[in-house]
């Protein structure tokens, strides 16, 4: 091989992050006509990139906000970007939610509003819904966070809390024209899910809203349960009027990042392996089924021979029991160590694509078939470490956790495990 292991992995994250910029990917989606006046709004990890990749190609009249995680803001001239928290929702958050609301309400047929949604969005735009507080959403965020709800399932339950999310927000901007465009971080990609649909009909209901957070034992207020049981919980459902001039197209998506990663790979003559860009579950049983496909090459060529790096995305969880540090591409990894026991010829990089991993200051992490002998000579034990929910931790230790900062885009988890033959 032409390159070294640690570096090639490197170079495949890096090109699926660059095929997830907005930069580039927005300008086929806008129409024909950039020198007519817009409005724009919007929310995500991206929005600001996308915001600045927008004010650099819109020709007319441009003015608007957009709202990103702290530390995720991009220069731009005529749009407001405001940074507010993430994944557990702010004051500001909610401020800059009431301020787009009020900007797309009263247009006319005649205007133009354009919607930047990314991963994030959920968190970032948060505005409760009547007789709902700050404080209520927090509570509910923090323990489907930490209960391992899929993100369909949390998205739900934001969306009947919520007086923008799950259609609402186009709701607000009828009778105007609306073209969202979004960056997925979701498995299948759908508009309903990316920042819990602000902008399409929501074919779920309140009642599996409520559903949800007893499946998952999520204690909330009589008032709560109270407006979850109310009609005025529900969502904004196909075929209503008010979404018939809004339309959304997607500029990029996990599956664009697996193979951007894949023309890498094979540039360097490594075949790659796409498992998918949607999967899900816990994070270390997921590592655990990578680590058998990567035995089961080394041991038997099978499904493929090495040289060859196996591709996978999607959104893991992680149910935290322990009282360590480390988001769910971190805890992959360490499951994946644990179960490898440093096998030979098999390297591994997994990293969030937004630069960072659940609320810590890294995007993952990485292995090399030496690390194992490291671990043992350090007395670091990866079960001790997985019992505690510890992975940012182990891999702190052993200086391979995978820093970038934010890339100011998102398309999720990305995991490649580089097998090469001995």
């Amino acid at each position: 091989m032409d390159i070294h292991p640690q570096e090639l992995l490197q170079q495949l994250f890096d090109s699926a992050v660059a095929a997830a910029l907005p930069k580039g990917n927005l300008a086929e989606y806008l129409p024909k006509d950039t020198r007519q006046k817009a409005v724009v709004i919007g929310a995500g990890k991206a929005a600001a990139s996308m915001a600045a990749e927008l004010d650099a190609i819109w020709e007319g009249e441009l003015s608007g906000v957009v709202v990103t995680r702290y530390d995720h803001g991009a220069p731009c001239q005529r749009i407001d970007i405001i940074e507010a928290a993430h994944p557990v929702p702010d004051d500001a958050g909610e401020r800059v939610g009431r301020r787009i609301l009020e900007l797309v309400s009263g247009l006319g047929e005649d205007d133009l509003v354009i919607c930047l949604l990314s991963g994030g969005g959920s968190s970032l735009l948060s505005l409760p819904a009547p007789g709902l507080t700050l404080s209520d959403k927090q509570a509910i965020n923090k323990a489907l966070l930490r209960s391992g709800a899929a993100i369909d399932e949390m998205n739900c339950v934001r969306k009947h809390l919520s007086a923008i999310k799950g259609g609402r927000l186009a709701a607000a901007a009828y009778p105007a024209r609306l073209i969202a465009l979004g960056i997925s971080d979701v498995p299948g990609d759908e508009p309903t899910v990316i920042a819990s649909g602000p902008t399409v009909a929501d074919p779920t209901t309140s009642a599996q809203a409520l559903a949800i957070l007893d499946h998952y034992g999520i204690e909330v207020g009589v008032h709560v349960r109270d407006w979850l049981n109310s009609p005025e919980s529900e969502t904004v459902k196909p075929g209503d009027e008010r979404l018939s001039r809004a339309e959304f197209h997607m500029i990029a998506t996990p599956q664009d990042a697996l193979d951007a990663a894949a023309d890498v790979a094979m540039s360097h003559d490594i075949t790659p392996l796409v498992l998918g860009d949607c999967i899900e579950g816990e994070s270390r049983e997921v590592a655990k089924v990578h680590a058998a496909i990567a035995k089961q090459i080394v041991k038997c060529g099978q499904p493929i021979s090495a040289p060859c790096v196996i591709l996978s995305g999607g959104e893991t969880t992680v149910t935290i029991r322990g009282q360590g540090r480390g988001g769910r591409n971190s805890e992959f990894m360490l499951s994946l160590f644990n179960e490898l026991k440093g096998l030979k010829g098999v390297y591994a990089l997994a990293a969030d694509t937004d630069g960072i991993d659940g609320v810590e200051d890294n995007a993952g992490a990485y292995i090399t078939p030496e690390l194992y002998q490291q671990a043992e000579a350090a007395g670091l034990k990866a079960e001790d470490y997985l019992a505690d929910n510890d992975s940012y931790g182990f891999f702190s230790r052993l200086n391979t956790l995978v820093e970038t900062g934010p890339t100011r885009t998102n398309v999720n988890d990305f995991r490649a495990i580089l097998v090469l033959p001995e």
